[in-house]
């Protein structure tokens, strides 16, 4: 949004060009470098985007830090919650095992309390809490209790424990319009299902997932019922999902800040399916930390402005059990800033600099130019496997790509804040 290219045509396809750069670089090429051990140990309770940045970087200014973790694998919503088709999983363990070569220790397996986090403060120096949103929000309809209803939440995290559901044969709809919503439906294709329908109660222009996925959705085959809001789960004899029962909806006037749906004069409909996966949103699981104390609004922790937890000496707190359901870009940038922040705490000042030598910058020949966008595999192929669906650019692609930046960090308005930051 902030890229002044965009002024000219179009903004630069940053997220393209870091793909190339790490598509052509090899991660053995370049090591951690941890600076002389601190003495001081610090817990991350969380594997996740945001724990495993704070870690690193902690680790790499010297600290001795261990990560505990609810579930057999790291990754948190980068494994649990993005299919392998959108991030693979051999890709996602090597940078993993990469971050832990820094010296950092893992409990798999372990799920922290109320009581275990008293524990790991008396224990360790600093804790940083960072167990993300992995409840499921329900729906609140009559029948949900039904077999065959589950959460999206817990669907993905099956798959990414390598547990494929049979969805051979089954009529499946998927309540909800965002990133998990087209997640939860695309997955349900390459598991068999006969037939998937995305059921939304506004319009798909309204619907919170990026327009590729809806796109990506929609070509492998999924319908999108948009102006469909769910009414009840039926049920069928044997007490199973049967069907799905709506009520047809009309766009009226904005309420919120954006058009909302009501009830249209049309009669009440069943859609026949076998199953149901509800993906209306993320709750954190903060009623453990709640009763010891610890301040929490809309379930979510409550910090000062450096993340730390007011009344909670050594306590910090950050990504989506902080802010709330975001995305992974945000938990990555609140892990590096919290560790910077304990860092502090602890009584240090260690600074993350830039070590790269930078071209000197040749402002010539800057001419109207389209943007290259990611290509895709063909949806008939891309359904029957899980592998990455989207296609990086061709060197041709990348170079001109870049030729395309006009230097903002160089000139002085990189992100609007002075240029390049060279330290942190």
């Amino acid at each position: 949004m902030h890229c002044r290219r965009g002024m000219v045509d179009d903004p630069m396809n940053i997220l393209a060009l870091k793909r190339f750069a790490v598509e052509h670089s090899d991660l053995n090429d370049h090591k951690p470098h941890v600076v002389d051990n601190t003495g001081k140990r610090v817990s991350v309770i969380g594997g996740g985007p945001a724990g495993l940045s704070c870690a690193y970087y902690l680790a790499v200014m010297g600290h001795k830090v261990t990560i505990f973790e609810q579930r057999h694998h790291l990754g948190g919503m980068l494994r649990y919650g993005i299919p392998s088709y959108r991030l693979p999983r051999e890709r996602l363990q090597a940078e993993i095992d990469w971050i832990l070569s820094a010296g950092i220790d893992v409990e798999l397996d372990h799920s922290v309390n109320g009581e275990e986090l008293a524990r790991l403060r008396d224990e360790f120096d600093a804790v940083y809490l960072a167990i993300g949103a992995h409840s499921d929000k329900k729906l609140g309809l009559p029948g949900e209790e039904a077999p065959g209803v589950e959460s999206a939440v817990k669907m993905l995290r099956a798959i990414g424990d390598d547990e494929l559901p049979d969805l051979s044969g089954q009529r499946v709809c998927v309540i909800g319009g965002g990133n998990v919503a087209m997640d939860v439906a695309r997955s349900a294709v390459r598991c068999g299902a006969e037939k998937v329908s995305i059921v939304y109660r506004r319009r798909i222009c309204d619907m919170t997932a990026q327009d590729a996925e809806i796109a990506g959705a929609q070509a492998e085959g999924c319908e999108v019922l948009e102006l469909t809001a769910p009414l009840a789960i039926e049920t069928g004899e044997d007490g199973r999902v049967s069907g799905l029962r709506v009520q047809p909806q009309i766009i009226g006037e904005p309420r919120r800040g954006r058009p909302a749906p009501r009830a249209a004069a049309t009669p009440e409909r069943v859609i026949p399916c076998e199953r149901v996966f509800v993906a209306i949103g993320q709750d954190i699981d903060s009623k453990p930390f709640e009763d010891m104390g610890i301040a929490c609004k809309w379930g979510c922790v409550v910090t000062d402005s450096d993340g730390a937890v007011p009344n909670f000496d050594g306590l910090f707190s950050g990504g989506d059990c902080q802010t709330g359901p975001a995305t992974v870009i945000r938990a990555i940038n609140a892990g590096r800033v919290a560790s910077a922040n304990i860092d502090r705490y602890l009584g240090f000042d260690h600074k993350i600099k830039l070590d790269v030598e930078l071209p000197t910058v040749q402002f010539k020949g800057k001419h109207e130019c389209g943007r290259c966008e990611l290509g895709e595999r063909e949806a008939g192929e891309r359904i029957h496997d899980w592998n990455l669906v989207e296609q990086g650019l061709t060197e041709e692609e990348a170079r001109q790509e870049a030729s395309r930046c006009l230097r903002c960090d160089h000139f002085g308005f990189g992100a609007f804040r002075g240029g390049r930051n060279l330290e942190w």
